[in-house]
């Protein structure tokens, strides 16, 4: 089945379910930057790391990259966006890329710091798109209750 055959019964997400998924998905970046805290206790000898030691802020940063990213490339879903039935589609028609993937998450930064208009935008876009959508040539659909 192709991407355009599979998009025919979907319809665009609203913002409150893509906030939904966000906020899904936010519980378990979380829950893997704990992990990761864990981690890097241990390999400290059982202390933390110091305030201004870079090394915690990169790791988490690098995960919640690598978190999206592998998810939306995998499956075009993260785990809190398959729990809403959202999946993210190239508009190019072919598969998500990795340029696609980076420039969706540097736009979703602003679109959200500024008071969610970038999410909020969907309900003025005439194709309900994002900032990060049509910035990144991705659209995020959703699939009807069966």
């Amino acid at each position: 089945m192709t991407q355009h055959s599979e998009e025919k019964n979907l319809i665009p997400a609203s913002p409150l379910v893509r906030l939904a998924a966000f906020l899904y998905d936010s519980l378990l970046i979380v829950a893997v930057w704990f992990l990761l805290g864990g981690i890097v206790v241990a390999i400290n000898g059982g202390e933390g790391v110091e305030a201004n030691n870079p090394i915690m802020p990169a790791l988490m940063f690098l995960s919640w990259v690598w978190f999206n990213l592998h998810f939306w490339r995998r499956g075009g879903q993260t785990l809190g966006m398959r729990a809403w039935r959202l999946t993210l589609y190239s508009t190019t028609g072919k598969p998500l890329t990795l340029l696609q993937g980076l420039l969706r998450l540097v736009m979703a930064v602003p679109a959200f710091a500024l008071a969610g208009l970038g999410y909020f935008w969907i309900w003025f876009d005439k194709d309900n798109l994002a900032w990060q959508d049509r910035y990144s040539e991705t659209k995020v659909m959703r699939e009807p209750k069966k």
